[in-house]
């Protein structure tokens, strides 16, 4: 799969979040143009080393692995720079990356979940548990973590992987997990001890 990809510091989308961007260099305007041409997905991946910390060129300070951004809603302001909406989909790994537009693409590849031995009943018991996690890390915003927390095990994980406090390396490594069960116990190692202390 050939695809654009959108590099940002310190962000790392799962799917199911839904991220807000502003788009305002001209490469990236181009970028939103052709995504909005075609409807295709582009990628959301992570700038690893900022341009003043390495050499390197830029394709090579990026992560290879991603997740595809689904553009959701995009609004064009007068000035050319647009405000957009975009939601995360599947995770992929980056193949080689193509340096022929103003922006930087790549041929990449789907990584999707490998199956669970532990079935959806073990799943639904490490997203129940991370959920509790949340509610005595957070109890100031329990109300409203019940309200929007979801059912499902893989959002249940995106969830709680936006409210943990992580940084980037933790995230990509969630994001990286090779099953389910394997991010949902990522995440859980994250917790801090000391709320894990008040189960």
């Amino acid at each position: 799969m050939d695809l654009p990809l959108f590099p940002l510091p310190n962000v790392v989308l799962f799917p199911g979040q839904v991220l807000p961007l502003y788009v305002f260099e001209p490469r990236y305007r181009e970028l939103l143009a052709r995504v909005q041409a075609t409807g295709e997905p582009f990628g959301i991946v992570r700038i690893v080393q900022s341009r003043e910390s390495s050499p390197l060129p830029f394709h090579e300070r990026v992560s290879r692995v991603g997740t595809l951004a689904h553009l959701n809603k995009a609004t064009t302001h007068e000035d050319g720079t647009s405000s957009i909406l975009v939601v995360g989909g599947e995770r992929f790994r980056v193949r080689d990356f193509d340096l022929s537009h103003a922006y930087l693409g790549a041929e990449v590849t789907p990584w999707p979940l490998a199956p669970d031995s532990l079935g959806e009943a073990a799943e639904d018991a490490k997203a129940r548990s991370l959920l509790a996690d949340l509610l005595r890390l957070r109890p100031g915003d329990a109300d409203a973590i019940r309200q929007a927390a979801p059912q499902d095990p893989l959002l249940v994980a995106s969830f709680a992987a936006a409210l943990l406090p992580l940084t980037p390396e933790q995230r990509e490594e969630a994001l990286a997990a090779p099953s389910l069960l394997g991010r949902l116990d990522t995440l859980l190692g994250y917790v801090p001890a000391e709320v894990k202390e008040l189960n």
